[in-house]
């Protein structure tokens, strides 16, 4: 008997490139023992709501889009007591979920072979606040904004360069802010450039962890922090430092952690994936232990 699978489509999603081959993906699919149902989505959560309204009724929750809709997935399997296991067609621009898991990037068909042969992974899911989730990552500062303030008319024609040409464009209006941040191993108080709690070996795109630093289903977060050099040595031994992926500036802080709790003067714009993620004074960030299986 062959195993249902809800296939939830994000039409605008890699400029549409997912028509070409989609039909060759669902027979691949098929021939693997899928009975596949297709659900397209139209506005914003609306893969949260199909997850969580019907992603019960399936064996197999999969979606084609970028990072933004497989937090949006995985925020409606969240729903659920009893989850199906989740899978993944990439078609967005910084594919940051695809490269942590080395999965084929625009290419339905690849990636639907990769469902077929792949296997199920404990997978964390972040929690931001007491009913909100992020596949991979919750930030706020610098660059953090990029994703979400491109214009959708840059994304379509231009892909990744735009998010590039939207964070050059940033630069200049980086201000440190004054933060508190509590985890599971004591205090930090420092005027910050960028704070985040990561699950994940790419940020944006562009930011690389090394694999011996991040696993997936191990219940503990990254926990990174960009403290302000102050001066233009400092930046360049931190850009240095990120870019060698050696991490050892003392502007840096990386630790492992369960729970964050940051606390600022001032409200301070967040985002979940990619996507805005509003404005807070206080946020706190958890890790759920492996509460998916995610096929890879």
């Amino acid at each position: 008997m062959k195993q249902k699978l809800m296939l939830i489509i994000n039409p605008a999603a890699g400029r549409g490139a997912y028509k070409q081959n989609i039909g060759d993906a669902l027979q691949v699919l098929d021939d693997g023992g899928y009975r596949t149902t297709l659900f397209y989505t139209s506005a914003r959560a609306e893969a949260t709501r199909f997850a969580a309204e019907q992603g019960g009724d399936y064996d197999v929750v999969a979606c084609i889009g970028g990072d933004g809709t497989l937090s949006e997935v995985i925020a409606g399997l969240m729903r659920h007591e009893q989850r199906p296991r989740l899978a993944y067609i990439p078609m967005g621009t910084a594919n940051d979920v695809a490269t942590t898991l080395n999965l084929p990037k625009n290419d339905t068909v690849a990636a639907a072979r990769r469902i077929v042969g792949g296997k199920p992974h404990p997978y964390d899911v972040g929690g931001f606040g007491d009913r909100e989730y992020f596949a991979y990552i919750a930030g706020f500062g610098a660059f953090t904004d990029v994703s979400y303030a491109t214009p959708q008319d840059q994304k379509k024609a231009l892909g990744h360069l735009a998010y590039v040409l939207q964070g050059m464009a940033s630069l200049g209006k980086i201000e440190p802010v004054h933060t508190i941040v509590e985890h599971d191993e004591g205090m930090i108080e420092a005027d910050l450039l960028y704070g985040s709690l990561n699950n994940s070996t790419s940020v944006g795109g562009v930011v690389r962890f090394s694999d011996e630093m991040v696993s997936l289903g191990d219940g503990m977060s990254e926990l990174v922090l960009v403290k302000d050099p102050k001066t233009v040595e400092g930046f360049g031994d931190l850009a240095a430092s990120v870019l060698s992926q050696s991490y050892d500036s003392e502007n840096l802080i990386i630790l492992h952690t369960k729970k964050a709790r940051f606390t600022f003067d001032h409200p301070v714009a967040w985002t979940r994936d990619g996507e805005a993620g509003g404005e807070h004074r206080v946020v706190e960030l958890c890790n759920y232990h492996a509460p998916i299986e995610f096929i890879f």
